[in-house]
């Protein structure tokens, strides 16, 4: 998620699956299997040999492969194909690094932010780390810039590290809460619920691509888009409060309910 059409550059902390190997071609291929499963090329870009969509959206080499695999069908705002496995997952740590905890605007919202998830009585429980018990991991860091980054879910687990921008504490500490709570839905699965156009929330952008697989509707919730009707939209405003929608409460319960 970025603040409007601001790219946020990110670090190679969130290594590709099997990085050693070749990068460049691990990058063609995940292009490719990209492209194959329905995204934008013009949606797709490289930064610092990690590939993403959606501006925001890291993608790993076993996710592109995954997102090639059959779907459920129609039965699933928007998601990827690739989910958290709730026979695999029953509680996910998400881990802070001590730079991030040092920013105690940012610090706070990821509080409240694993309190959004956890409040819905979802399948697993989100715990803020270090903590014991843990069938995943997420390791939540810092860079710099205003908004965030992740990836989608893949091997049944949720993608394992969020980035969020330290210029968010020039902001509210629900924006913090806001950024955090949309990346760690990336993490979950969750497409932008803007993905068709990016304009609506944005206000410029692009289609990041459809095809059934890559962006899956979600029975129960809308098939389009409005300025601050899902917290899944590509871009935040600074009056965001940090909590749910309705429709993206629908779309949780829907994918991980118990």
């Amino acid at each position: 998620m970025f603040k409007r059409a601001a790219v946020l550059v990110v670090s190679c902390g969130a290594v590709l699956a099997g990085c050693g190997a070749d990068p460049r071609a691990e990058n063609q291929e995940i292009i490719s299997n990209l492209v194959e499963a329905g995204f934008q090329a013009g949606d797709i870009m490289v930064v610092e040999d990690d590939v993403y969509v959606g501006r925001d959206a890291h993608v790993t080499l076993q996710a592109s492969r995954e997102m090639l695999q059959p779907g459920e069908g129609s039965a699933e705002q928007y998601r990827t194909t690739n989910l958290v496995s709730t026979s695999l997952v029953t509680k996910i740590c998400v881990n802070p690094t001590s730079t991030f905890n040092s920013f105690s605007r940012l610090s706070q919202g990821l509080d409240l932010a694993l309190q959004n998830y956890n409040e819905l009585g979802l399948c697993f429980t989100m715990a803020r780390g270090p903590a014991t018990g843990c069938s995943a991991t997420i390791t939540m860091q810092t860079v710099s810039g205003t908004g965030g980054s992740s990836g989608y879910p893949s091997g049944g687990k949720p993608y394992g590290t969020v980035n969020i921008g330290t210029g968010l504490v020039n902001y509210p500490v629900d924006v913090a809460e806001h950024v955090i709570t949309h990346e760690l839905g990336h993490a979950l699965g969750l497409r932008h619920s803007d993905y068709y156009n990016q304009v609506i929330s944005c206000g410029s952008g692009t289609n990041e691509g459809t095809a059934g697989v890559g962006a899956i509707l979600i029975p129960g919730t809308p098939s389009t888009s409005t300025v601050g009707q899902s917290l899944m939209n590509a871009c935040f405003r600074t009056t965001e409060t940090g909590e749910l929608t309705s429709t993206d409460i629908i779309a949780l319960r829907y994918l991980y309910g118990c």
